[in-house]
């Protein structure tokens, strides 16, 4: 547990720290998430394939591992970044320690190093590619970083989706059946439609839309994913054929699919935003939400045709968090009504949501 290891950046940058979980190389981009708990939701989280994480609060581990809190079925994150570990933890649920959960499933990770000044230098250059290595060969990985595939350029959708259609367990008497897409959906979505009356079907995403629609849901829930939702021209297609035709609610990945569907532009944030403490503000009411978030990418408000209308704004940069067709039954959000971690506060849109449901049904 005292084995060096090492977080390069294709900057060059270097920054020295003890091995944490599978003492192996992992590459991927680097961001970070100001999350203040939740590391288990992050580490299952979908969205994060192909991701190294830094959480920028300091201490992680001291809760432990929970299989009840976990948004997939497995790690997704391709490596793991923190401050402080914490290998004894203390908390009635706790299963094992972050740094067993990491190494059970072959994930490199690394702790002790000044995850604020990576924070920092992120903020100040955006997001990069970046390894974690026990080799101390840093200049051989180094060139191998720079060669490797940037995050960019793979579609993390198609390789963390379901490839099979399959139900979610009943919490009562159902009075909506609910599809949802999987371009990396967390668990707390199907928990929560399940808890609000919803028969729930999850469908790959790469369904057809005469296949989906055939099936006659009440309603269609695009989910959240890795990934540029420029590589999902698939799923635009599909989000076409279902627009008008089905209720349709787009959430994160699903909301710039979306976007695209209606003919609007997706562009990449310098470093995205990550974390449970957003603030939104819903333009029609005008009241502010702090939400959770998990994406590097937003929908271009100047390519909106004149049939959509934003409705959330993000606060801190004004980017777009929200949309509603003007006459077709449609709202999507860029950030996460599921929080898993973050507040609890915007599942109110999945009332919204099956309002527009019940009212069509």
């Amino acid at each position: 547990m005292n084995e060096q290891a090492f977080l390069i950046l294709e900057d060059g940058s270097i920054y020295q720290g003890v091995a944490l979980g599978t003492k192996g190389l992992a590459i991927g981009e680097v961001v970070f998430n100001t999350s203040m708990t939740g590391y288990p939701e992050m580490l299952t989280d979908p969205s994060y394939a192909g991701q190294i994480v830094v959480p920028t609060y300091p201490l992680i581990g001291n809760y432990g591992i929970s299989s009840r809190y976990f948004e997939s079925n497995k790690i997704q994150v391709a490596g793991f970044v923190v401050r402080d570990h914490c290998f004894q933890p203390s908390h009635n649920s706790s299963e094992f320690s972050v740094n067993e959960f990491l190494s059970s499933q072959g994930i490199p990770g690394i702790s002790g190093v000044d995850t604020r000044s990576i924070t920092r230098k992120l903020r100040t250059r955006g997001v990069m590619m970046g390894a974690i290595t026990t080799r101390h060969d840093h200049a051989a990985i180094l060139k191998d970083l720079r060669k490797a595939p940037k995050y960019d350029s793979i579609n993390y959708a198609d390789k963390v989706g379901t490839e099979n259609k399959y139900g979610w367990p009943k919490q009562n008497t159902p009075k909506y059946r609910i599809f949802v897409s999987d371009y990396g959906l967390k668990y707390n979505i199907l928990r929560i439609l399940a808890n609000k009356e919803c028969e729930v079907v999850v469908f790959p995403g790469t369904t057809a839309a005469t296949d989906i629609l055939s099936e006659s849901p009440d309603g269609v829930i695009l989910s959240p994913g890795p990934g540029d939702p420029e590589l999902l021209d698939y799923a635009v297609t599909i989000a076409r054929g279902l627009i008008g035709r089905v209720p349709l609610m787009g959430i994160c990945l699903g909301h710039q699919i979306i976007g695209r569907a209606l003919g609007a532009k997706t562009f990449k944030l310098k470093f995205g935003h990550r974390g449970g403490n957003h603030p939104v503000r819903d333009l029609k009411t005008g009241l502010v939400h702090i939400t959770s978030q998990n994406h590097g990418y937003a929908v271009d408000p100047d390519s909106l045709s004149s049939e959509v209308e934003i409705s959330h704004v993000n606060l801190n940069d004004n980017t777009v968090e929200g949309l509603r067709h003007k006459s077709m039954p449609l709202m999507s959000i860029q950030y996460h009504s599921e929080g898993s971690p973050g507040p609890h506060d915007n599942e109110y849109l999945f009332d919204s949501f099956i309002k527009i449901v019940e009212e069509l049904k």
